[in-house]
């Protein structure tokens, strides 16, 4: 059983929220898309990406989604996006960031284009799970650049691949055992811009995902959120179990 509680909010300086995300608990998918391209192509990017994950999944069981299902998808939307970008945009970018979550028996599916992350609370422990596409990543790699000196970098905004942007749509993916208790962040970039690692972690143990999410959205807006803020909180809890009591009942018990 899987509970999750999502947010978006389009911050204090942006004038309109171009991120979008998808929660599909009964199949097990969660997604946060994160548009870039400024108004009519930002917002309608991520949108299109988020429609194309739904569109090929909702009429499907759990048991029948495919990593291949979840990838064409993303084809697809990259296809269409530079199609529009071609015909409706006068050539100007109409691009995404993408992350997918895929829970399904005892593993974790993770696909991700661009700078959204997703990161795991285990064992009360975090970490992050995807690695972001991104200049100052690269350059990180390379030893040209300290981890603590990415977010305050002139080239912190600039992301090595979204979907829209090239012809050819290269996509990570990641799969690992699942555990009980195992909580999920899925987040745009608007929120590690304004919390670190650090908070985010303290921020998701502190609480529910409900509270934590709420707690996460408001310190980012707080930090005058300078960018558009979207998590998804995805918990791993326990599967329901009947007792019967003393009248014959049955009463489901939720971890």
């Amino acid at each position: 059983m899987h509970l999750s509680h999502a947010l978006t909010h389009r911050g204090t300086v942006r004038a309109i929220n171009e991120d979008a995300y998808l929660e599909l608990p009964h199949l097990g998918i969660w997604v946060v898309a994160d548009g870039m391209g400024g108004h009519a192509a930002g917002d309608v990017a991520s949108q299109l990406v988020i429609d194309g994950i739904q569109q090929a999944v909702e009429h499907l069981q759990p048991e029948t989604i495919t990593l291949d299902i979840l990838k064409q998808s993303l084809i697809a939307s990259n296809r269409f996006l530079q199609q529009m970008s071609e015909h409706e945009f006068d050539g100007k970018v109409a691009g995404s960031t993408v992350v997918v979550l895929w829970l399904y028996q005892d593993n974790y599916h993770l696909l991700w284009v661009g700078d959204s992350r997703i990161y795991l609370l285990r064992d009360q422990q975090m970490k992050q799970v995807t690695k972001d596409h991104s200049q100052v990543n690269d350059m990180i790699d390379e030893g040209l650049l300290l981890p603590e000196e990415a977010e305050s970098h002139p080239l912190a905004n600039v992301i090595t691949r979204a979907v829209g942007v090239d012809s050819q749509l290269d996509i990570d993916y990641r799969t690992d055992n699942m555990k009980e208790g195992d909580v999920f962040l899925l987040c745009s970039d608007g929120l590690n811009k304004e919390l670190n690692d650090v908070e985010i972690e303290r921020t998701i143990k502190s609480g529910n995902i409900i509270d934590s999410g709420m707690a996460l959205l408001h310190a980012s807006l707080v930090r005058n959120a300078r960018d558009n803020v979207t998590c998804i909180l995805v918990k791993n809890t326990p599967k329901k179990i009947n007792i019967i009591d003393d009248s014959d009942k049955t009463i489901p018990i939720f971890g």
